[in-house]
C-alpha cells in the first residue's frame, strides 16, 4: 500500500491534465508433467511433476506527461514451504518498477526495470512463458517522429552492488549493453534495423576479471497481404567473448497461409550457426540469441537455447504448424526436424550424422472470459543418437511432456480523473 499511497499522491499534483489509474493482477499456476524435458530422459530417474505459480500486482498511472508502472511478483512451486511456514523460499520480486516522461508528441525517455520487446522476440523479448520473466535495469530514449518511424537508443550499466572502489562483476548476466533499433511501417511491410553492443565479463589467463564485447547487427522483416502472411530476419554477431574471436549468425525464414476462416498452415525455417566439436582455430561461430523468447523457438520442450544450447554446434530448424482458430478456442500442432549447423563428434572424436530428431508440439487455448484463460500442451521428442551425443540420457527412451496452465489477469481497479486550478 506504501507504493499506491506514493502514486495517487503524485496523480494529485499534477493540475490540468487527464490522470487515469489502474490496478491489475495476474495468477497463473502451471501444472507440468516432465519425462525428458530441456534434455533427453534417463532410465535410473522418475518423471518430475510439479505445480508452479506466478502470482502479480500491478499498479499504473498515466498522464498526458508521465508514465508510472510497477509490478510486484511473488513465483513459487506448490509445496516448497510448509502450510504453516513463516517465510517464503523467493518471496517477492520487483519485476518492473519504470517512469517514462513524455517530453512532447516525438520524444520520450524511460528508465528503471522494465521489459525490453522488439519483433518477434528472436532477440529482446520478457519471456513470458518462464513464470519468473524477464526484465531489465535501462534507460530508454524513444523518438517517433510520425506513426510509421520510430527510432529507441536503449543503455544499460549492471553492477553488483554499491562500492567505492571497481568491484568485480559475478552475476550471470551482461555488465553493460547498449543498442540502436529502428522501425517503420510501409504499405505491407513492417521493417526493423538493430545494432547492439554487450559486454560481459570473464576471467583471463592471470585470474583477473575483464570485459569483452561482441555485437549484433540485423533486420527483420514483415509482409502481409490477403491472406498470406510471411517474416524473416537474419541477424550476425561480431567481436570477442570471453578472448574468442566470435563470428556467428542467424537466419529466418517464415510463412503463414490462412485456408479459411478458422484455418491456417505455415512452414518455417531457421538457421544458427554453431562451431565445430573438432574445432581447432579458437574461433567461435555460435550465434548467441541473447534476450530473447527462445521457449517460442526450435521447440517447447526447450532443448535449444533455453538456459542451454549456447557456444555449442547450432541449429537448423525445419518446421510445419497447421492452426485452428475461433473466438475463444484454439488448436496449433507444429512439428519441428532438427539438425546441427555443425560437426558433432562423439567420445571417440568421430564424426556423427547431423540429424537431431523430430519434435512434435500440440497446444491448446481457450478463453472463457477476457480475464480467464486455459491452457494445455503435450510434445513428444524423437531423438536420434547424435541428440544423445549433445545432451546425454537415452534417445530410445520416451521423451514427452504435458503441461495445463491457469491465467486470470483481471483489472481490479480503474479510475480516471483530472485537477482543475
Amino acid at each position: 500500500m506504501k507504493y499506491l499511497a506514493i502514486i495517487l499522491c503524485l496523480g494529485f499534483g499534477m493540475e490540468n491534465f487527464a490522470q487515469n489509474f489502474e490496478i491489475s493482477a495476474q495468477l497463473r499456476p502451471r501444472l507440468e508433467y516432465r519425462h525428458g524435458f530441456k534434455t533427453l530422459f534417463q532410465d535410473s530417474e522418475d518423471a518430475a511433476v510439479f505445480v508452479s505459480q506466478r502470482s502479480r500486482l500491478n499498479l499504473g498511472y498515466t498522464t498526458e506527461k508521465l508514465n508510472l508502472y510497477l509490478s510486484l511478483q511473488n513465483v513459487r512451486i506448490w509445496g516448497e514451504v510448509a502450510t504453516m511456514a513463516t517465510a517464503d523460499v523467493n518471496g517477492t520480486a520487483v519485476h518492473e518498477a519504470w517512469a517514462e516522461v513524455n517530453l512532447n508528441s516525438q520524444i520520450a525517455f524511460k528508465f528503471g526495470r522494465q521489459e525490453l520487446v522488439y519483433d518477434d522476440e528472436r532477440l529482446f523479448g520478457n519471456v513470458d512463458w518462464a513464470q519468473q520473466a524477464r526484465s531489465h535495469d535501462a534507460l530508454l530514449f524513444r523518438f517517433k517522429p510520425s506513426a510509421k518511424h520510430q527510432l529507441d537508443l536503449g543503455l544499460a550499466i549492471n553492477a553488483e552492488r554499491e562500492s567505492i572502489f571497481e568491484q568485480e562483476y559475478l552475476v550471470n548476466e551482461y555488465k553493460s549493453m547498449q543498442y540502436l533499433w529502428y522501425h517503420t511501417n510501409l504499405k505491407n511491410i513492417k521493417l526493423s534495423l538493430i545494432a547492439l553492443n554487450t559486454g560481459y565479463a570473464f576471467e583471463d589467463d592471470a585470474a583477473e576479471q575483464e570485459i569483452d564485447y561482441f555485437q549484433t547487427f540485423g533486420t527483420h522483416l514483415n509482409y502481409g497481404k490477403n491472406r498470406m502472411k510471411t517474416d524473416a530476419s537474419l541477424y550476425y554477431q561480431t567481436g570477442q567473448l570471453a578472448n574468442a574471436d566470435l563470428s556467428a549468425y542467424n537466419a529466418s525464414l517464415n510463412a503463414t497461409y490462412s485456408i479459411s476462416k478458422v484455418f491456417s498452415a505455415g512452414l518455417g525455417a531457421e538457421y544458427i550457426s554453431g562451431t565445430d566439436m573438432d574445432a581447432t582455430n579458437g574461433k567461435l561461430e555460435s550465434f548467441n540469441p541473447l534476450f530473447g523468447t527462445n521457449h517460442k523457438f526450435n521447440g517447447l520442450m526447450d532443448y535449444f537455447y533455453v538456459g542451454n544450447h549456447i557456444n555449442s554446434v547450432g541449429l537448423i530448424d525445419l518446421n510445419a504448424k497447421l492452426i485452428y482458430h475461433n473466438a475463444k478456442f484454439s488448436a496449433q500442432l507444429v512439428p519441428h526436424l532438427f539438425s546441427s549447423a555443425a560437426t558433432i563428434v562423439n567420445s571417440t572424436n568421430q564424426k556423427v550424422d547431423d540429424n537431431l530428431g523430430t519434435e512434435i508440439d500440440l497446444t491448446l487455448d481457450y478463453h472463457l472470459t477476457k480475464d480467464l484463460s486455459f491452457h494445455a500442451g503435450y510434445s513428444h521428442l524423437f531423438a536420434t543418437e547424435s541428440m544423445e551425443t549433445l545432451k546425454g540420457g537415452n534417445s530410445d527412451a520416451t521423451n514427452n511432456w504435458a503441461w495445463f496452465m491457469i491465467n486470470v489477469n483481471p483489472s481490479l481497479f480503474k479510475t480516471s480523473f483530472s485537477k482543475k486550478e
